[in-house]
């Protein structure tokens, strides 16, 4: 199959700003980048040359402020301007860590514990957004010391900027701190060079080639990993149009997406589980007429963790009459510390799912059994590794490798696992070179421990869960996804990803916590009392588990990492702290005292 990919030897390519060259000299005035206003109308475009210049200019401007060499934090809304930036800081041999541009207190907290992690007191960001932060949040003590630069606006960056004059980065240089969800509260910034980059993005461009002619369309936020790698470093290097829409075009009405993938050809768009899921229900409630010929899509990325079954189904035989096809559903897995992708699965073959023993599967055992068997749990294959990848599961105590039909620790060796986490020099080697029980030797490698719980089957990788959030109860593992989605199914209205489920420890013993967003439709009827009775009895349907407390709280209370995903260890903090108590809603005084009562 012919892709668009750029040969690295051919091309002399060994950096991201290379790439970048490369696509100015050969593409000068193709449409590299467009930005679609509330997801709808093109509002700003960039060409391969405009890029190229107004990186260099930035490089140039940054190099005179003294930031060569030196770290920053990128603090942008989606749009051109995060490009223009992440690839100036790239040119200039600045460490861009990207962080999300906050709306509340506990955003600015956040930004300042990766500024004081990343060692640096610049944050680079828009006029807008620096008046905007200044504005809400100026007086707060955690922005003391803190510069904000504007790179956009009149004099921000000179026009005619020259180019860097210092030597221009190299493969192992650090492209990128890519600062983990922090769901302790702790954040931890992943050096990420361009060796890393290039790597994992010609795996991807194997995994899921972009043909002459291919699209990206992307709402993921940029300062993402699976947003930055989707929406902007993978169409660098295959030197095809990305579209790019805010993340809250999105979320407000899910349809945006799809039609701009109709609209513009898309080929190649990811998201998490959950997207497909709310484009799903858009359909199921007759919110997706607009959508046009999907027939395009190649590519949809499905990077969540697990992947859900019942969501690929009815994501697929919502769409199927607007021409998408089984085969363009690709789950994945991947994770910052690989960059992104460590598997997927190809394209010209539908998903591959295998129903097992939820019951075996509690005890680490991979059983196979029918789809209409009692306690049939379904999983979906998250597809096999490409290049120089390679997984292994290993006993996460004994770091020895696990036998076939065995649960364990994920671990992965090649070019993409990034060199560790900057200042941690303990926790990185603990975490990126461990080394598998009885192949000690140096030449045997190292690995990333992912902390992901997973098998292989038939040289495909299956996750089943976060080793961290197992709950255990009379020595079996319950993994919470499963717990999540059955609270998540109590009731009609209930949203995705709006569950989560964890353990504490009340000292005497370990007590199973669900928390439930929901809003105010829901609250409304069946109401909180009756909710909570319905997610108690559904996790007992499910599970055979009692949930010792419910708590049903407003949307927007659970903590969620930057591509919507459910924190547990954050929730289980707040919870702890009271934080999730206090925001619960509350039964009406003459209601109290029912069954099901938290």
């Amino acid at each position: 199959m012919t892709t668009t990919g750029l040969d690295p030897h051919e091309d002399e390519v060994g950096t991201l700003p290379d790439a970048l060259r490369v696509r100015s000299e050969k593409q000068p005035d193709e449409t590299a980048y467009v930005f679609l206003r509330d997801g709808e109308e093109p509002d700003s475009t960039l060409t391969y040359r405009e890029l190229h210049d107004a990186a260099l200019a930035r490089a140039a401007a940054f190099g005179a402020a003294g930031l060569r060499g030196a770290n920053a934090v990128l603090l942008y809304p989606s749009g051109l301007e995060f490009v223009r930036t992440l690839l100036g800081c790239m040119y200039g041999r600045v460490a861009a860590a990207p962080v999300q541009v906050p709306r509340r207190r506990e955003g600015v907290r956040r930004l300042r514990r990766i500024a004081d992690d990343a060692g640096t007191t610049t944050v680079l960001t828009t006029a807008e957004v620096r008046d905007e932060i200044r504005d809400r949040f100026g007086a707060l003590p955690e922005l003391a010391g803190l510069t904000l630069l504007a790179t956009d606006g009149p004099g921000a960056v000179p026009a005619d900027a020259a180019g860097p004059a210092l030597p221009a980065p190299g493969p192992n240089d650090i492209a990128l701190l890519q600062y983990t969800s922090g769901s302790t509260g702790d954040p931890k910034g992943v050096m990420v060079s361009h060796a890393n980059f290039l790597a994992n993005v010609a795996e991807t461009d194997e995994l899921w080639p972009c043909e002459p002619h291919g699209t990206v369309v992307n709402w993921l936020p940029l300062f993402h990993d699976m947003g930055m790698l989707f929406g902007v470093v993978m169409p660098l290097w295959a030197g095809i149009p990305s579209y790019l829409m805010a993340p809250e075009s999105f979320i407000r009405r899910p349809a945006r997406w799809l039609e701009a993938i109709a609209r513009f050809g898309g080929t190649h768009a990811a998201a998490p589980s959950f997207a497909y899921e709310l484009c799903a229900r858009a359909a199921a409630e007759g919110k997706t007429g607009q959508v046009g010929d999907l027939s395009r899509w190649r590519v949809a990325a499905n990077g969540a963790e697990p992947v859900r079954w019942q969501t690929v189904q009815a994501f697929t035989t919502a769409f199927a009459p607007h021409g998408f096809r089984p085969e363009a559903m690709c789950p994945g897995y991947g994770l910052a510390e690989n960059t992104l992708k460590a598997t997927g699965d190809r394209q010209d073959r539908e998903p591959s799912v295998l129903w097992l023993s939820a019951e075996a599967l509690r005890e680490g055992i991979v059983e196979q059994a029918g789809e209409d068997a009692d306690g049939a749990l379904p999983l979906v294959s998250s597809g096999g590794t490409v290049a120089g990848t390679r997984v292994r599961i290993v006993d996460p105590h004994t770091r020895r490798p696990c036998p076939p039909g065995r649960v364990g620790e994920i671990w992965i060796n090649g070019p993409c696992v990034a060199g560790g986490y900057r200042g941690r020099p303990q926790e990185s080697e603990a975490t990126f070179r461990a080394r598998v029980a009885g192949e000690e030797d140096v030449r045997a490698g190292t690995h990333l421990r992912t902390g992901d719980l997973g098998f292989l089957h038939d040289g495909e990788l299956y996750v089943t869960g976060r080793l961290k959030d197992v709950i255990i109860r009379q020595g079996r593992n319950h993994y919470p996804q499963d717990v999540e989605l059955s609270a998540e199914r109590a009731a009609p209205g209930l949203h995705p990803n709006c569950a989560a489920a964890f353990s504490v420890d009340d000292g005497t013993r370990e007590r199973l916590v669900v928390v439930v967003e929901a809003d105010g439709r829901v609250l409304k009827s069946p109401g909180a009392q009756a909710l909570r009775a319905r997610v108690r009895d559904a996790v007992y349907e499910d599970h055979r588990l009692n949930a010792d407390e419910v708590l049903v709280v407003r949307r927007g209370a659970l903590p969620k990492t930057s591509s919507g995903k459910v924190q547990r260890r954050a929730c289980r903090a707040r919870y702890e702290d009271g934080e999730l108590a206090a925001s619960a809603v509350r039964t009406p005084p003459e209601a109290a005292g029912s069954v099901g009562e938290a």
